[in-house]
């Protein structure tokens, strides 16, 4: 069977250090490889051992300013996930072990592809478990003050980004990709986060930003970029919402087979939708990755016979 019908962890330890985006705080944060069916689980080292963790999934999501957060019931918290979430994605990376010893992951550079240059060097190790897949069957949608966010059924994973900014610098822009993990790391991987030099101070007043700087951000002004290197790609702010997008959905613990398209989307309408989805059970069905590719012809209208599943298997 092929390797990518199988799940895959760390080949060994991965360190990083650097600087939370928006707490400021300094963090040191090592990926350590886990068993099968572990998932992506983040531990607090700087707190009480039955309080320190917390999973990767949608229902533990807390807060959606600006970034995805976090949180267990015991009070533990860990916010900007998403650029690191989408990053595993990219590489493959199915259950892990994320230590790190403050409220953040660390910001890098604004963007998922110094996580996904080391991940990739580091290598990964094929387990002997098959992932496991969603297959949206029909429409899930949600939207709020004229955004939106979508499921529609479609053969393979796919993104469809639409974004829309009153800013010259931005504008209207749109980008359309498979969820191919190679394609996602060249087209997607280096897009950076962005913001707007007239928010600066109110976000600080609201204790966000607070670590950003032009090492870590695109910033944008009254006359376009401020960055002196300018932008990485010429649409890099639609492909960094994508990246955005893949993380987010990540948190549904196993591939979704289907288009996902967002209408200006950010981190709190991709959590809405997740929560949606799940809610909506027959709005899909559970089987490996493997055996999703049997099923394309539900997509011109002759749905399977679906695989008996229990709620708990898709939280």
């Amino acid at each position: 069977m092929n390797s990518t019908y199988f799940q895959h962890t760390l080949a060994r330890n991965l360190t990083f250090v650097g600087r939370g985006l928006h707490s400021g705080l300094p963090v040191r944060m090592t990926l350590q490889p886990a068993d099968p069916d572990n998932g992506i689980i983040f531990i607090r080292s700087d707190m009480p051992l039955f309080q320190s963790e917390i999973a990767a999934r949608w229902y533990n999501v807390t807060d959606t300013r600006l970034s995805t957060t976090i949180s267990s019931r015991f009070g533990a918290k860990v916010s900007t996930i998403e650029h690191l979430m989408a990053a595993l994605y990219m590489c493959g990376i199915d259950n892990a072990r994320i230590v790190l010893n403050g409220p953040e992951v660390p910001i890098m550079d604004g963007s998922a592809e110094p996580f996904v240059r080391m991940i990739r060097q580091t290598g990964s190790l094929q387990q002997n478990a098959e992932r496991r897949a969603i297959v949206i069957r029909h429409q899930v949608r949600v939207e709020e003050h004229g955004k939106s966010a979508s499921f529609l059924p479609g053969p393979v994973p796919w993104v469809d980004m639409t974004i829309d900014f009153d800013n010259a610098a931005i504008g209207h822009q749109k980008l359309s990709v498979p969820l191919d993990r190679d394609l996602l790391d060249l087209d997607v991987s280096a897009a950076r986060t962005f913001g707007f030099q007239e928010q600066i101070d109110t976000l600080r007043k609201l204790g966000l930003a607070k670590g950003g700087s032009l090492q870590n951000a695109v910033l944008i002004g009254d006359n376009g970029v401020i960055n002196p290197e300018g932008l990485r790609f010429e649409d890099e702010f639609v492909r960094h919402k994508v990246l955005d997008a893949v993380g987010d959905l990540s948190l549904a613990g196993m591939t979704i087979v289907g288009r996902f398209m967002g209408m200006c989307s950010g981190h709190g309408l991709n959590n809405q939708l997740l929560r949606q989805l799940l809610a909506q059970e027959d709005a899909w069905f559970l089987t490996t990755l493997s055996g999703a590719e049997k099923y394309g012809t539900w997509t011109q209208g002759a749905l399977p016979n679906p695989e008996k599943r229990h709620h708990q298997a898709a939280i």
